[in-house]
């Protein structure tokens, strides 16, 4: 589990390909504080397994799936990516509870400046804006943002200069692809309203009725 708060970002150090599986390997500092073979880091919201460590970075896995859901199958070499150590039982849960089992990848409609900070509009992929609502929480590449506006396909959340200094989100332009992770509550809510519709016929006729 992560909180969506970045620690750093770090820079690409290698991905080898492997047929349909890959190895990255990142450069970073702060994630790797008390870190060891096994646990878990997210890099732009993917949570991977180190399977290997050293002074300069980390090194992980990337099977099949992660490279059809994220972005991380097309990083080049010294290019950035957000990290977040996973939670530890006593932190503080400064952002929201972000998985790192991201569901696709959305693509950057605008990045325009507003005061000292920014709104960022995002399209995402099909079948997630069912799981968003505004003023609630969604990821995009391990970033704990709030919705700010809805539309179409497409979510807008405001970016504080802080976001803007301490991750990759202020370097993107339109067109960038971005790893989207919906908020886990909302996942779980939809799906269960949907196998109540389809076991029971629940609607929001029958819910009016019960005093929803």
């Amino acid at each position: 589990m992560f909180t969506g708060l970045i620690a750093e970002v770090g820079r690409v150090a290698s991905l080898r390909r492997q047929g349909s599986e890959a190895v990255l390997s990142v450069r970073c500092a702060q994630v790797l504080g008390g870190a060891k073979a096994g646990d878990s880091i997210a890099v732009d919201g993917a949570c991977l397994t180190v399977e290997k460590l050293s002074p300069r970075g980390f090194s992980a896995f990337l099977s099949e799936e992660t490279l059809s859901k994220t972005t991380l199958g097309t990083l080049k070499v010294g290019g950035e990516v957000n990290l977040e150590a996973s939670l530890r039982p006593l932190d503080r849960i400064g952002g929201h509870i972000v998985q790192g089992h991201v569901e696709g990848v959305g693509r950057v409609k605008e990045l325009r400046p507003v005061g000292d900070g920014a709104r960022l509009t995002v399209a995402l992929p099909q079948g997630l804006m069912e799981f968003v609502i505004p003023k609630g929480s969604i990821s995009f590449s391990g970033v704990s943002l709030t919705v700010a506006g809805l539309s179409g396909r497409s979510v807008t959340v405001a970016l504080v200069p802080a976001t803007l200094r301490g991750t990759t989100l202020g370097r993107w332009k339109a067109g960038t692809r971005v790893n989207v992770e919906t908020d886990l509550m909302g996942r779980y809510i939809v799906t269960y309203l949907k196998g109540l519709r389809r076991t029971q016929g629940l609607s929001v006729d029958s819910l009016t009725e019960k005093g929803f």
